[in-house]
């Protein structure tokens, strides 16, 4: 009889292991799974913010651009050359040594 019982225990040990084996390989598979899912959809994110951090350092180009323009124009306002063209224009105001010429009607 103990030969058939240790018999009867390898076997239970046995499918113990091989249960424990499935289940192992199971949760290693299941991790792979998720870590290659997970991986994929980090991939597109990080595809999304280089997109977008190329768009910002255009846009920021741009912008040091645009104000390198209104600084250009904030000194040109101050010059007495504008000064004049304004007052030409939207005054209609003319230098003292200036001809007026207008044209006949």
């Amino acid at each position: 009889m103990s030969g058939t019982r240790k018999s009867v225990r390898r076997k239970k040990e046995r499918l113990g292991n091989r249960m424990a084996l499935v289940g192992i390989t199971f949760v290693v598979i299941s991790l792979a799974v998720v870590v290659n899912f997970r991986g994929a959809s980090l991939k597109e994110k990080d595809l999304a913010y280089q997109i977008k951090e190329e768009n910002l350092a255009k846009e920021l180009e741009e912008e040091k651009e645009r104000a390198e323009k209104l600084e250009e124009e904030r000194i040109y306002v101050q010059t007495k050359e504008y000064i004049e063209k304004v007052a030409k224009e939207k005054l209609g105001l003319v230098k003292p040594d200036e001809i007026l010429l207008k044209p006949a009607q």
